[in-house]
């Protein structure tokens, strides 16, 4: 059975976008709550009846989590400009080695905005 599981997680997080002008606001250091969906597609394993343990995905989540929470985004290596697109491909990038089955990662910084990368579509994913 082909399933697409996801599972959330927060950030408190400060940044600033260097490369807009001086007048706009994201320009200054502000901070955001970030929402992060980890978006995974596959077919269930026969026996368990899931794709995968929502535990593992935490496990994978944690140390970018450590390194994420809390933290001046400007400073961590490859996010010098830390828009919401550029950390869904960052977030990506370090799940995939442990979560093979990624499919996309949302980011919200804000109740009603939303940046997704995507790894594959879902028919693509086997």
């Amino acid at each position: 059975m082909r399933v697409e599981i996801s599972r959330t997680y927060r950030l408190e997080s400060a940044r600033r976008l260097p490369r807009l002008p001086a007048d706009h606001p994201c320009a200054r250091v502000h901070g955001h709550g970030f929402e992060v969906e980890v978006v995974l597609v596959g077919e269930t394993d026969p026996e368990l009846g899931w794709l995968v343990d929502y535990e593992d995905i935490t496990e994978a989540w944690a140390p970018l989590a450590a390194t994420l929470d809390h933290a001046f985004l400007n400073d961590v290596p490859g996010l010098e400009n830390p828009t919401s697109e550029h950390l869904a491909r960052w977030i990506a990038q370090a799940l995939l080695p442990a979560l093979p089955m990624l499919a996309a990662i949302h980011v919200r910084e804000t109740p009603v905005t939303r940046a997704t990368y995507r790894i594959r579509a879902a028919q693509d994913h086997d």
